[in-house]
């Protein structure tokens, strides 16, 4: 199965402190680490998938699926983008090539330190838990508009509606 996107590369860098000139091929899997590791827990298996199905399809923007667009638009992809801040800053500092594992140091420019990166994730999740909140607080308000919301079973992902729960992963 393909798979969607919920934000592309132009939104992440439009709307947050990443330069436009960072290569999309160094952030986009961050992207899809956001959205499977955050996005998905909240939205469950079968919104999701309903999601993906429409992008996939290319039917988000059809009249009768208005409210799964606005969904995307107003409240997931505000959380994606700084989930996605969350996953990409530490990792930022390198690359890893064919002469291994290396650390970033421009000509002109300071690397920042592992503290200060700390604190930028810090200001990324407060962001996310903030727009995440308003997320599940939409989706819980106007669960009648999204009846795939509720609509879990078996091994799906029940979506989670307590932000407050949620354990960053440490690797």
């Amino acid at each position: 199965m393909n798979k969607a996107l919920f934000i592309s590369v132009k939104d992440l860098k439009d709307k947050s402190i990443i330069n436009g000139n960072v290569d999309a091929d160094k952030i986009i899997h961050f992207i899809e680490i956001a959205q499977d590791i955050y996005i998905h827990q909240y939205l469950g298996t079968s919104l999701y998938d309903k999601l993906q199905s429409l992008i996939i399809a290319d039917t988000l923007d059809d009249a009768g699926n208005s409210n799964y667009k606005l969904l995307r638009d107003n409240y997931i992809k505000p959380c994606m983008i700084w989930f996605t801040h969350i996953e990409y800053l530490p990792e930022s500092l390198f690359t890893i090539d064919n002469s291994g594992l290396t650390r970033h140091r421009g000509e002109n420019e300071d690397v920042v330190d592992f503290a200060e990166v700390d604190r930028l994730v810090d200001k990324a999740r407060a962001r996310a838990d903030f727009y995440t909140q308003r997320m599940v607080d939409y989706l819980c308000n106007n669960s009648n508009l999204f009846p795939e919301y509720l609509n879990n079973s078996n091994e799906d992902l029940r979506p989670n509606r307590d932000n407050n729960n949620f354990s960053s992963i440490v690797i």
